[in-house]
Order: C-alpha cells, then structure tokens, then sequence
C-alpha cells in the first residue's frame, strides 16, 4: 500500500473507531510504528483534526467527516454486486438497506463511471450462490472472461463436456462470444454465442482450459439482457425416485437442480426429475445407496442393477 493510499485508509479507521492505537495501525498497514507516527503528522499538517492521548491512543474531532469518496469501476462494481446479493438473498428489512445504499453508490460515481458500471453490472448475474470451492483454473477463466466482456472480444477455449457426444468424444475446440457470467450453486457458467453451434450455449468454467482472449471483437444483441434471460429446457426424460422416511430431509435439502416435483408419500419421498440423458443422475442416485428406489422408467432400475452388480462384483 501506498503512502496516499495509507493515509486515507488511517482517516477511515478513526473515523470508524473512537480510538485507535498507533500500534494497531502499524500491525494493520504492515508497517512500523514510527512511519504510523508520521503519518499521523502528515494528516495534522493537511488539516485532519485528530487528536492524542498519551496511552490510549488518537481518535478524530467529533463532527469531522470525509468528503465523497470516488470510485473507480471495478470497485463500484464489486460494491454494486454486493447490494445485489443481498437483495436477493436476504430478508425485506437488508433488501431495502441494500436498495438505499446501491442509491447512495451510484450518486457518489460521475456518469462515465456510472455507465460502464451498469453496463457491467448487467454482463453478471448471481443464481443461489452456494459455497464456492473455485479451482485455481476456475479464477484463472473467470478473470479472463470478465477482461473479454469488458472488451467486448471472443474467447476461444478447450472444453471437456461432461457427457460424450455422438461421436463418443467428450472434448472440443471452442469460439464464443461472451454475453454473461452466472453464478449457480457455488460454480460459474459461462453463457455465450458457440461459433461451432451457431447458438447460446453454457460452459462451465472449471472444465475450460487454454483460454485467451481474441482480436474479434462482437456486438452484444440489443434483445438480450442477462438478467431477463431464461435458457430453453431440453430435459426431456423423467424419472421418478422413491426414498426412505429417514433421509427425505436430507434429500429435500440437497437443492438438486435436476428435480422438478417432490411429494410425500406413506412409503417416503416420492421425487420426479427431468433429464436430458439418464448418466447425468446415475451417481447422484447411486450415492444414496439403498435408501432409493427407481420406479420409472424401467430402462434406469435396469442401468442402476447393471451398476450394482460391478460393484458387487469389485468387492
């Protein structure tokens, strides 16, 4: 940190603090004690009225307040997504302080910052965000893609599918434009035109590999806002589960993203899903061992029986 930097960063710790000792500052700054006790003269000298008392430490004359701090735009964003989580996943009471103070933001910000700042702020969206166990290649992507979006630049990227394709392969060379970032259940997705497909597809960060960023740059739709944007469901396949009484909750509270129904019954839990391809359920199935029952259709009692027997078979 910088010395101007520390400086304002001092003012704001005794502004919010009655008293602050300047061995508390120092550990805080990562700096000495003595460079604290300068630049505490250097603000006295510029007019910050702050006060000594020898022992307990310096505090500022009650009534003093910084003037209105600017912003650049990644931090406006970074506090501007801020309040938006908190809308969304906070009670009536913190949504309308979040809404107050997003109001309090933007007014502080100059009407270039705050238009590069909104239209950032519409290329992110937040979906019950979970715990996030980033993988250090998940990062590396989602710092990439935010410079493109910024940029307005394709991407190109090595995706591995979690399914194989017809060809059996589940690997492949990608073009896209990107149009968003979304955050669902602890993972971003990557929602952006395929060159190969001709269309809006989803990638998951952590299966992209090699990315960079290109020369071409594109025109975002003008039809197209993240946040109004519903992808088309292609699950086309349902299946339908019976659990045991004694892990029903904890199925409930599994928040499977593949589940459409769930409905009590006098034998348990009765839970109805749709998919694309039965595989995308079979581990999430499996791991509940013999606590769930199949009961349609008859071509997946069939797969998880044939995968009981390799296991049996293994041990």
């Amino acid at each position: 940190m910088n010395k101007t930097d520390r400086l304002l960063a001092i003012v704001l710790e005794l502004q919010g603090r009655k008293v602050v000792r300047a061995e508390d500052l120092a550990a805080l700054f990562e700096t000495s004690v003595r460079t604290i006790y300068r630049d505490i003269q250097a603000l006295s000298e510029a007019g910050v009225p702050i006060t000594s008392t020898t022992g307990t430490g310096y505090s500022l004359m009650e009534g003093y307040f910084l003037p209105p701090i600017s912003f650049t735009i990644e931090e406006a964003v970074t506090l501007l997504i801020g309040t938006d989580f908190i809308e969304q996943r906070f009670d009536d009471k913190y949504r309308e302080r979040a809404n107050v103070a997003r109001r309090k933001i933007e007014i502080t910000l100059s009407d270039s910052v705050r238009s590069e700042t909104s239209r950032i702020r519409k290329s992110m969206r937040l979906l019950a965000p979970g715990k996030q166990t980033a993988l250090s290649n998940e990062r590396e992507n989602l710092d990439k893609i935010r410079r493109a979006l910024l940029d307005r630049r394709k991407i190109s990227f090595h995706y591995s599918k979690k399914m194989t394709d017809s060809t059996g392969s589940r690997h492949s060379e990608r073009t896209a434009a990107p149009y968003g970032l979304v955050l669902v259940e602890g993972s971003w997705m990557l929602v952006a035109r395929c060159d190969l497909r001709q269309d809006i597809r989803h990638f998951r960060l952590s299966r992209m590999a090699e990315l960079i960023e290109l020369d071409e740059r594109f025109e975002l739709p003008e039809h197209f806002d993240l946040r109004e944007y519903t992808p088309l469901d292609d699950r086309h396949l349902r299946v339908c589960l019976r659990f045991n009484h004694d892990i029903a909750d904890k199925v409930k509270e599994s928040s499977y993203h593949y589940v459409e129904d769930m409905k009590e019954h006098p034998d348990g839990l009765d839970v109805v899903l749709r998919v694309r391809q039965l595989d995308e359920i079979l581990q999430w199935v499996l791991g509940w061992g013999a606590g769930v029952t199949v009961l349609e259709p008859e071509s997946f009692r069939n797969r998880i029986r044939e995968e009981a027997q390799k296991i049996l078979k293994r041990y």
